[in-house]
């Protein structure tokens, strides 16, 4: 469901960023305006992204091989931190860079006044279907949990950059109109200068928060505690398995799940029916959390660690 909702939230993002880019190029050319240029080339970062995002879950969906034996469902998280960076270089640093000559040189606007306010507001409901989209698909997979948990934990990445980019689009948005106005208002063409400079710290605000969470993916994350208490009660729900000695789990992609453990068997059990009770285990693992399809299991007798040499250390006594 993450990976199908996530596709549809893209291609509502690109679709909306490609006609979006040519209109703002279009309201640039005839204003020069640099809040107009600055949203132009920040839809064009976008859609690159969101062309990346794309490729990522298609090069993530390749066979194991001997040389990768865990597949390729890493793919997702190193196209998703190359967005993060196009967006940081493309979309913010450019528009900061705008910003500066901007504000040293400003210019009204004077020709087309009315172009760029229209394309502002058809852009904002352009990119207010598209986060909608990306709202709604999201709510398949978030549940309960917060908007902000949501991002910060979601192991499929497209969801979460979608959303980001989808969210600094419209405030972006709102800065570049807020600019134009002023602009327009006060004739004076500083205040698309310093709309420029916000959406420019806007964009790289969000490309660094994206960095940031896609590099704990890449470096490797494990389940949350739902999972790990669901796959830990599969286990015990079984005969012949006394405890989980240990336990640790690696997402090798968004939807693929390595789980590892260490379990009790009874002393007195017999090598065929350890076996036995390991496959029975794996597949009640799998049947309680279906992306965990690559599991290892080390069969073990349970000791209980020596406390006697433990030294305690107590409090004084007090004094009256």
């Amino acid at each position: 469901m993450s990976a199908e909702g996530g596709t549809k939230a893209i291609i509502a993002a690109l679709s909306a960023n490609l006609g979006i880019a040519a209109t703002k190029f279009g309201a640039w050319a005839l204003t020069g305006s640099s809040s107009m240029l600055a949203e132009a080339i920040h839809s064009v970062a976008d859609s690159g992204n969101q062309l990346l995002l794309l490729l990522g879950g298609k090069r993530a969906k390749k066979a194991a091989t001997p040389e990768h034996p865990f597949g390729y469902g890493r793919e997702r998280y190193i196209y998703a931190f190359i967005v993060s960076i196009v967006l940081f270089s493309v979309g913010g640093l450019f528009a900061l860079y705008e910003a500066y000559h901007k504000i040293q040189h400003p210019e009204p606007i004077t020709e087309w006044k009315w172009v760029p306010v229209a394309v502002l507001v058809i852009a904002i409901g352009l990119e207010s279907y598209s986060f909608y989209t990306a709202i709604r698909e999201s709510n398949h997979t978030r549940g309960k949990t917060s908007w902000v948990d949501f991002v910060r934990r979601a192991k499929a990445p497209e969801l979460p950059v979608v959303l980001l980019e989808d969210a600094g689009a419209l405030v972006g948005l709102v800065l570049a109109l807020f600019g134009v106005g002023m602009t327009l208002i006060t004739g004076d063409g500083i205040w698309d200068g310093i709309g420029t400079a916000a959406i420019g710290i806007l964009l790289v605000v969000i490309a660094a928060i994206l960095a940031v969470e896609t590099k704990s993916l890449l470096i490797g994350e494990g389940a949350n505690p739902e999972t790990l208490a669901t796959i830990e009660s599969a286990v015990l729900a079984g005969s012949g398995i006394e405890r989980v000695i240990h336990m640790k789990t690696l997402h090798l992609g968004p939807e693929e799940l390595l789980v590892a453990l260490k379990i009790a068997v009874p002393r007195t059990e017999r090598a065929d029916e350890v076996a036995r009770h390991i496959d029975e285990t794996e597949k009640r693992i799998r049947d309680a959390v279906p992306i965990a399809r690559v599991i290892y299991i080390e069969p073990d007798i349970y000791r209980a660690r020596e406390t006697s040499d433990a030294t305690v250390t107590s409090a004084p006594p007090a004094t009256a």
